[in-house]
């Protein structure tokens, strides 16, 4: 279906090396992570919710008056009629036709409709007769001609509806209803076309592109459809407003260039008597307003940055214009989107933003309840039946706790990934393949069976559903399963079991069956035993004289003033439900509060009463799922700081002396040695016009980055290209005399990560990977002090989100490994996790929920694992002892209580 010129850049690309392909399906690839980058893409938008919501009001919406007055809406003639007989407008009504007057032969038109019977105008509030030959009134336009007087009674509902035809044909569609005794101001406005009945404002119809933000039609002016709008952000202006005004709170004329600013404000202030001695956030509103605006004695802040913005052909200028930056709601559709015309019409008394800012649970419950009339079911009923089969697949993916208006570049990768799974469920596509990688990446071990179900419901249309997958619920839950192995990378590759999962768990000899045939009480043991050996396993009572880190008072998001600690020198996994808010607790309000603690202007703090505790350490940092770079250039020896070895073992080898080659010709980032025609990155981008860009490549080094001389240099009978070919593992023993070298590459191998090529570009890891390999970075730094503000601390807080994503079920202990040894050096770990092996294997448990959004926000514990699993309350914990196989401790007394026989004898061990 391409043309020429397209199939011959096609043609170039590696042919993937299979034999053949039979029976495939047409395919939809649902990868984990989150691509969307659009700010203007929504879950409404990606999972066609929004679609229907639009032709929902299109169809069933009420347009309010521009003026106020109420709903608009258009009369039918009979519709007219009926309203008016059942007395509408009182008991006598008077109907007039507003006829606008001609461009034409007025005079000569007004005779006509006196000759029709049509002689009697309103005038004066009174009813006056028209005489043949008498003229259009000068001072009428329009003239209110006079249809007649008529009683509300069934009676008169023929007539009223002739009267209401008439006038419309002659009045334009248009004709006002009057009281019929005593004519003052109209009654009601009637019209073939939407308007207003009691002001007579006209409405526009709505349609579909009206309730878009991504339409001219319907987007907002102010911000086009963003919702929000850029300006200066006062709280990076004044990060700290527990200064004084004596103390200069100002971060922009805090520096040698602007700080000649403060002099002229501090003298008008003491003119005008104002205190500097008293915090910033204490001082009235108008006196804070003043010295933002500024006055004539001194220039405030405003003018200073309505001056640098006059100056931005300076490119320092733009940077530290950019520092104060920050997004605010539109003021003119309050961050609604569209257009005002768009908000004013409304369904059941709610804008359509009012219902996208509903979560998908709240939603589900509101269409139900409203009582739809047998005209909006007639217009819209299949309509609302596919919007709520639609926002039953959102709940059934575990995503009930979303809103319709969530900014999609703000979902977290497994949560994008469930949101492309719901809008290929809503589709209704039969005879399709799914390929999904990891659909259960951050969703609670509670959910994986109602996704498990909805992944029947997918097959069962007749769709092949391929799923990539570590949790045991899912592989326990699939018709057939395909494992790989035995190992990772060379290791792997080999089809190793192929069958139901009854034949892998009754006679399967292979690293996935031996895992999941262990039972939860071995597993108990196992975990028992192992938290007894290690020094994080104490009672709660041994971590009284701990460094703490504290969070009081959260409040972000749906958090309900969460007060929460954190033990230094401890693994804390933090729990819930998806949505519960552990990522707003441990990266919005931990993370980027203590980046403003350190006075990072970039940082975002979310609300939170105070925090404790940061002055024990040296740093925090997050170690989250986002790629280390997009260039194929950063791969995993660079990451681990092995490159530079590696590239002085080239240089010390004869051929690289006898060449005159040093360090700098064996690097791809250097032109001394790297291909001249693609710099180095072994492909090139060809322009595809319309289809994009394609790498292809590079005709001249083949795709191995470094000129010929450079590769002619062999170390153990491997170029450069080829050694960075190898995998971790097999460099472990190739290069095992390379001691400092070595010493790296363990890192890389106790993460996890020894089935990795050394050059294998980082752009190509998946979240986990590069999450892992971030964490190997971590452990290479070891225990080194960090100096901070003139102190020497060695303390940091890491915080991991879900890094077991990507991990088989065998390989969580080695990553267990890693982290236990940031714990034992002195740091603080603290991990936002579901699964349950890691889980067990913490020190103290910070659980969130018990629900998702509205529902969650809630401590549920804060403590050690040990309390937890015998006391803690809510879906992680009922989840784990049933993992584990536990019996809480509470329960077993009760028990004990209740046979005698099963209490222990007198000097057993508990």
């Amino acid at each position: 279906s391409m043309s020429t010129y397209a199939q011959q850049f096609i043609q170039q690309l590696e042919r993937p090396p299979v034999e053949t392909l039979e029976h495939l399906l047409p395919a939809v690839a649902l990868q984990a992570g989150n691509p969307v980058r659009n700010a203007r893409a929504t879950v409404g938008t990606l999972t066609e919710a929004h679609d229907l919501l639009r032709l929902v009001y299109t169809y069933l919406g009420e347009v309010d008056c521009a003026r106020g007055c109420g709903p608009a809406r258009a009369w039918a003639p009979q519709a007219a009629a009926d309203a008016l007989a059942a007395g509408l407008a009182g008991p006598d009504v008077l109907l007039v036709a507003p006829l606008p007057r001609p461009r034409e032969r007025a005079d000569d038109k007004l005779q006509e409709l006196v000759r029709q019977g049509y002689f009697r105008v309103l005038r004066a509030g009174a009813v006056a007769r028209l005489e043949p030959g008498d003229p259009w009134p000068a001072a009428e336009d329009p003239l209110p001609l006079v249809l007649g007087r008529f009683r509300a009674e069934p009676a008169a509902l023929a007539r009223l509806a002739g009267a209401v035809e008439e006038g419309y044909r002659l009045a334009r569609g248009r004709v006002l209803v009057l009281r019929g005794d005593a004519p003052g101001d109209p009654l009601l406005h009637l019209g073939e076309e939407l308007g207003c009945p009691r002001c007579g404002e006209a409405a526009r119809r709505p349609e579909a592109a009206l309730f878009s933000f991504n339409s001219p039609l319907g987007a907002c002016p102010e911000c086009s459809g963003f919702g929000r709008i850029i300006g200066i952000d006062r709280q990076r202006v004044i990060p700290d407003p527990g200064k004084s005004l004596g103390e200069r709170p100002f971060a922009p004329w805090n520096t040698p260039s602007y700080e000649e600013h403060y002099p002229p404000l501090l003298k008008a202030c003491k003119k005008r008597k104002v205190p500097l001695d008293v915090p910033w956030q204490q001082l009235p509103a108008a006196v804070c307003e003043w010295i933002w605006r500024g006055d004539r004695g001194f220039t405030g802040l405003a003018e200073f940055f309505a001056w640098l913005e006059s100056r931005t052909y300076r490119v320092h200028v733009r940077v530290l214009l950019a520092r104060y930056r920050g997004y605010y709601p539109c003021p003119t559709c309050g961050g609604a989107r569209l257009q005002p015309e768009a908000l004013r019409v409304r369904l059941h008394a709610r804008t359509l933003p009012e219902l996208l800012a509903l979560s998908v649970e709240e939603l589900r419950r509101w269409l139900p309840q409203q009582a739809w009339t047998a005209a909006e079911r007639a217009r819209g009923e299949h309509l609302l039946d596919s919007l709520a089969h639609r926002l039953e697949v959102l709940h059934r993916v575990g995503l009930d706790y979303l809103t319709l208006d969530r900014a999609a570049r703000t979902l977290s990768g497994g949560e994008a990934q469930r949101i492309q799974l719901a809008a290929a469920l809503g589709s209704g596509l039969t005879g399709t393949l799914y390929a999904l990688d990891e659909p259960t990446i951050g969703l609670h071990a509670r959910d994986s069976r109602r996704l498990l179900g909805l992944l029947h419901d997918l097959s069962k249309r007749g769709n092949t559903v391929v799923v990539v997958e570590h949790d045991p619920a899912v592989i326990r839950g699939a018709d057939y399963l395909l494992e790989l192995g035995p190992g990772a990378g060379e290791a792997g590759g080999n089809l190793v079991f192929a069958g139901s999962p009854q034949e892998l768990l009754r006679s399967g000899d292979t690293l996935t069956a031996r895992h999941l045939r262990r039972s939860g009480a071995q597993l108990a043991r196992r975990h028992v035993a192992r938290r007894r050996q290690e020094r994080g396993a104490r009672p709660e009572e041994d971590w009284a004289d701990h460094p703490w880190v504290e969070i009081l008072g959260a409040r972000a998001h749906n958090l309900q003033g969460v007060d929460v600690r954190f033990p230094l020198g401890a693994l804390v996994a933090v729990t819930g439900v998806s949505g519960s808010g552990k990522s707003t607790l441990v990266e919005g309000v931990l993370h980027e509060g203590a980046r403003a603690r350190r006075g990072d202007p970039d940082a975002e703090p979310l609300a939170c009463g105070e925090l404790r505790g940061l002055e024990a350490v040296a740093e925090v940092l997050l170690v989250d799922q986002r790629p280390l770079g997009r260039s194929s250039r950063s791969n995993p020896i660079t990451a681990i700081g092995g490159y530079d070895e590696l590239r002085r073992m080239f240089a010390a080898a004869p051929a690289a002396k006898a060449r005159g080659l040093g360090p700098g010709h064996f690097s791809f980032n250097l032109d001394l040695g790297r291909c001249a025609d693609c710099s180095g990155t072994g492909s090139q981008e060809v322009d595809l016009q319309f289809l994009g860009t394609m790498e292809v490549i590079c005709e001249r080094c083949q795709g191995r980055r470094f000129r010929s001389e450079v590769l002619a240099v062999r170390v153990r009978g491997r170029d450069l290209a080829e050694t960075l070919e190898l995998t971790v593992d097999q460099a472990l023993v190739e290069l095992a005399d390379q001691r400092g070298l070595v010493r790296k590459l363990r890192l890389l191998e106790q993460a996890g990560l020894g089935y990795l090529q050394l050059g294998q570009p980082t752009s190509t890891l998946s979240a986990g990977e590069a999450q892992r390999l971030k964490l190997a970075a971590f452990l290479r730094e070891g225990k080194g002090a960090v100096r901070r503000g003139g102190a020497r601390a060695s303390r940091r807080l890491l915080l991991f989100d879900e890094p077991t994503t990507g991990l088989h079920l065998s390989d969580i202990a080695m990553l267990y490994r890693s982290l236990r040894r940031l714990v034992q050096r002195g740091d603080g770990v603290v991990v936002v996790e579901h699964q349950l092996d890691l889980i067990a294997r913490a020190d103290w448990i910070v659980d969130l929920g018990p629900g998702g959004g509205s529902h969650g926000g809630r401590l549920l514990w804060c403590g050690p694992l040990q309390g937890f699993l015998d006391e803690g309350e809510g879906p992680t914990a009922d989840e784990l002892r049933h993992h584990l196989g536990w019996e809480p401790r509470r329960r077993l007394a009760g028990r004990r209580a209740a046979l005698p026989e099963l209490a222990p004898a007198a000097g057993a061990s508990g």
